[in-house]
């Protein structure tokens, strides 16, 4: 397994999961370790200090990792939760050194609220990444189309055709399948913070506002034959005040 992945894979199952945080952020996060997590702190001491009384106040864990993959220095990690009788949804951003180790993180986190309009969950759906010599060329449609969304934030059906499918399969659970459903978010993206791709899978952290309110968002696009076939997505608000360096 790729070592980069693979160390974002053990701090999530060894440091959270199976209760180890101590050992885990020793083990797999570098010289530094920034943090964009809403109520961490940086560095390993933040780690330490927060996910030790996380811990004691879940002390039953489960945690799935449905969709994983790696691009360059960056890893993406698509997350199931469960803790005690709440589940979550988590989409993991983070960036790596010379030596594989994590030395900074972004997430948004959503609660898992099962089957929604379209009968599918945000987490299911196909895993496997395949077509990896698409993987720049898969990136560059997903950057094109977000980008005309940011220009455009009134974007028509017609508009997205090139890049998005006529029967989209959609996993946001209150929003059918389609081009019209996927533009029905009434989500006006601001900018693109990060672009992680492997194959027929690309995953965005975008700065967005819903409404009045600043969100961070997440979105992974699965494509085929260079058009977007099913999507995923994860909004976070973006606290008014943060301690650390904000979501972003």
């Amino acid at each position: 397994m790729n070592r980069k992945l693979d160390h974002a894979r053990r701090l999530y199952l060894e440091g959270i999961r199976d209760g180890h945080p101590v050992q885990a952020v020793n083990a797999y996060t570098g010289e530094r370790y920034t943090q964009h997590s809403t109520g961490v702190a940086d560095g390993r001491e933040g780690f330490i200090a927060f996910f030790s009384e996380f811990l004691k106040r879940n002390p039953e864990r489960h945690i799935e990792i449905p969709r994983a993959w790696t691009d360059g220095q960056y890893v993406f990690l698509h997350a199931y939760q469960k803790m005690g009788d709440t589940q979550w949804v988590t989409t993991d951003f983070f960036d790596t050194d010379a030596d594989d180790k994590i030395i900074e993180h972004w997430d948004v986190i959503t609660a898992f609220s099962g089957p929604g309009a379209t009968g599918r969950t945000q987490v299911d759906g196909p895993t496997e990444t395949v077509d990896h010599h698409l993987t720049d060329g898969n990136k560059a449609r997903v950057m094109t189309m977000l980008e005309r969304m940011i220009a455009n934030p009134d974007t028509s059906a017609t508009a997205l055709a090139p890049y998005v499918a006529e029967d989209l399969r959609q996993h946001n659970p209150q929003h059918g399948d389609g081009i019209d459903a996927f533009l029905a978010r009434a989500l006006c993206y601001q900018e693109v913070v990060l672009c992680v791709g492997e194959g027929n899978f690309v995953a965005t952290l975008c700065k967005a506002d819903l409404g009045r309110q600043a969100m961070c968002q997440a979105d992974i696009f699965r494509l085929d034959d260079g058009k977007i076939v099913e999507h995923w997505d994860n909004g976070e608000p973006v606290p008014a005040k943060d301690v650390n360096g904000g979501k972003f």
